[in-house]
This record gives structure tokens, sequence and C-alpha cells, in this order.
């Protein structure tokens, strides 16, 4: 595996600057490129599986994070209230209570359950400056989350769906897992009171199967989860992705339903990220790959190199014909020099002269192998095929 830091300076992805401060990178264009391609698949997937995506602030009363126990419970890891008219403010340190209060926003019947929603939305941890860690651990993190809001008869298969949409993921993405825990709480006063026997019981149905180790002291302050963890460069775990059950928000929200009884009843809160936070999930991608990230993620996806001068207006004229393709014309420095530097794009076109007079393109893959040459339009289609989303 690769340092996911060096080569993110190497391939201009990402960079820091003292003046923006420690812990918040910023993303140069190839970079948001690779973001945005996987802010796009993911949301996709997750409109396909039925999720209806929201957007909130990323900030929130003090009262808000004391009514979800946030305060209460993960107050050394949130920034400190901001006076503003009157008011204190907080950046948030996770998007759950905002669900809650979208969800509650009016009246909800059991029919619209299972309520999926999603958002990729911004959130702010106070991390001590000996923990930060390139994107690995950053203060400013952009979350891939989701809150489904079901019954109790609903949960076990909503969280096993989402278990399986994250390992969906993981293939089209190329990553594995290094292992699927079990989070459950340790002694301490850390967690809230609850029903954590029931929830653990559920996930540990939606585990079944698939090998895991049930780690104690690991849970959400509110209720267990399954946490899939990833390794660095160096063998380090972290969390990517998660799946968690929580009746302890539902309650302090208040938040109901009317069933078929017509009585009210209080629903269930599903937690789950599928890639987790962008910033990690970059970083990973990066060390898995190398650089060379599938096809549909690349910051370039097709590479023309005319070998003179003469084949420049014909290499430009194949590019006007990209339309969505991500390409570009390297036409500086030696044709060996050139495939070189581009051994990360997954297809590179050299054009000659037999090219322009028969209208062709010849397409070299990543992997050294060379295709057919064939009329520019067929071989557009065929890379444009290739690297659609997932």
């Amino acid at each position: 595996m690769h340092d996911h830091r060096k080569l993110g300076r190497e391939l201009g992805l990402f960079g820091t600057d003292p003046l923006i401060g420690a812990g918040l990178p910023y993303w140069l264009p190839d970079g948001a490129i690779v973001r945005h391609s996987l802010e796009e698949y993911v949301r996709g997937l997750e409109r396909r599986a039925g999720y209806r995506h929201v957007h909130s602030p990323v900030l929130g009363k003090r009262e808000l994070y004391e009514i979800s126990g946030h305060w209460a419970h993960y107050r050394d890891d949130m920034y400190p209230p901001m006076d503003v008219g009157g008011e204190q403010l907080v950046l948030r340190p996770s998007l759950c209570p905002h669900h809650a209060l979208i969800y509650r926003s009016r009246g909800r019947s059991y029919r619209e359950l299972p309520l999926r929603i999603a958002e990729l939305g911004g959130m702010y941890r106070s991390e001590l400056s000996g923990v930060l860690g390139g994107l690995n651990r950053v203060r400013a993190i952009h979350l891939n989350d989701a809150h489904i809001f079901c019954t109790l008869d609903q949960v076990e298969a909503e969280a096993a769906a989402a278990l399986a949409m994250i390992r969906r993921a993981y293939d089209a993405l190329g990553i594995s897992p290094a292992r699927y825990r079990l989070s459950l709480p340790g002694p301490g006063g850390k967690y809230v009171a609850g029903d954590w026997d029931r929830s653990a019981e559920i996930l540990r149905s939606v585990l079944d199967g698939l090998p895991y180790d049930a780690v104690e002291g690991e849970a959400a302050f509110y209720g267990p989860k399954i946490d899939v963890q990833i390794a660095d460069s160096a063998g380090r775990e972290s969390t990517l992705s998660t799946v968690q059950v929580d009746f302890h928000q539902p309650e302090r929200f208040g938040l109901e339903y009317v069933g078929a009884d017509a009585a009210r009843h209080r629903p269930v809160m599903v937690h789950r990220s599928i890639i987790g936070s962008v910033e990690r999930a970059v970083a990973h991608l990066l060390e898995v790959h190398g650089g060379a990230f599938p096809a549909w993620l690349a910051p370039v996806q097709l590479r023309l190199l005319p070998l003179s001068a003469a084949e420049l207006p014909y290499a430009q004229s194949v590019l006007d014909r990209c339309g969505d393709l991500r390409a570009e014309i390297a036409s500086e420095g030696s044709l060996g020099a050139r495939i070189r530097e581009g051994r990360l794009v997954p297809f590179q076109a050299v054009i000659g002269r037999d090219e322009v007079a028969a209208g062709r393109l010849s397409v070299r893959l990543r992997d050294g192998r060379r295709r057919e040459a064939q009329p520019v339009e067929n071989a557009l289609a065929s890379i444009q095929e290739a690297v659609k989303l997932p």
C-alpha cells in the first residue's frame, strides 16, 4: 500500500496551508473531480435504494445537542458554542439531530415507513493536533450519512440492507474491509441508558454468516453499531462505514408515527454511512490503488498523445468529441516520457499520421495492452461505456 499524503501531493489532489489550519485540507481540481465522482456514485446508489436526499445547516443551537445527548456525552469532541444574537450556536459534530427534526417537521403515518433520508453534509470535530493525519483524521468532515426511520419489525431488514449496500459499494470501489466489528458499550458513564441488549441482538442477526469481532467500549453513546474497519499503509485500523441501531434519539426528540391501529408509536432510528467521510474514503482509495483509480473515478480518463505538432489539430478534433469524458491532450516531451507520465490514466491514445489518415484511434490501456485501431466514434463510445458510474 502507498501513503496517501505523499500521493496526494504528487498527483495534485489536495493540500494544506497553515493559514487555513491543521486538519483542514483544501482540494485541487483533480482531487475535487475524484470526490465529486465519489459523491455522485453514492447519491445514485442511495436513490436507487429508495433514499430521499435532504440538506441541513452545519450549525445548531446548543439546546439541540443537549436534547440529542451529544452535549452530555460527546462535548469533548465538539467546538465551543458561539454567542450569536443572544443564542449559543454550535458547529455540529453529527447530522442525526438535524435529521430527527426533519422527520418531526410534520406528522408521519406507518404507511411512510421505512422513511430513508440521506445527506452528504459537513460536520466538525475538535480533534487534537497530535491525532491529525492527512485525510484520515481531519477537523472538517464531509460525511455520507443517512437515517432510516422505521418500525421495530422493519429494523433488522433495514440494517441488513444498509450493510449489503456497503459491501456493494466496496466492490465498485475495489476495496475490502479489514474486518467487521460489532461495537458494544463498555464500563463508564459515556453511554446513555437504554435497551442495549435488543439493539445488539438485532445487529448480531445482521452479521450472521460474516466473520466479526465483538468489542466492548466502541459503541456510539446512544447505541451499538457495526463498524466496517479498514487498514492504512502502516496497518493502522480505522472505521470507514457504519450501521447503528438507535432507540435513544427517537425518544429524546419525541418522534412518533400513527400506526394501523390509529395509535401513536415510536419509530426506531437506523444510522448508516456507506463510505463514511469522503476524506477518509479518498485516502483509502489512494492507498489501495496507488493513484490508479477505477476508470469512473479517475481525474483524467483519456489522454491523447499526438506524435508531433502536425497531429495536434486531429487530437483537438477528437477532444472536442469527448463530451463528458474527462480527456486531455499531452503534447510536450518525448512520447515515452508522456506515456510514463500518464501511467495512472486508464486510457491513452497515440495519434500519428496513420491514425489521422484513417480517421481512427488506437487506444492503450493502463496495464499496457493495446486495442485494435477503431473509428474515433467507436473508440470513444467504448471508453465512455467503460467509465460509466457503476
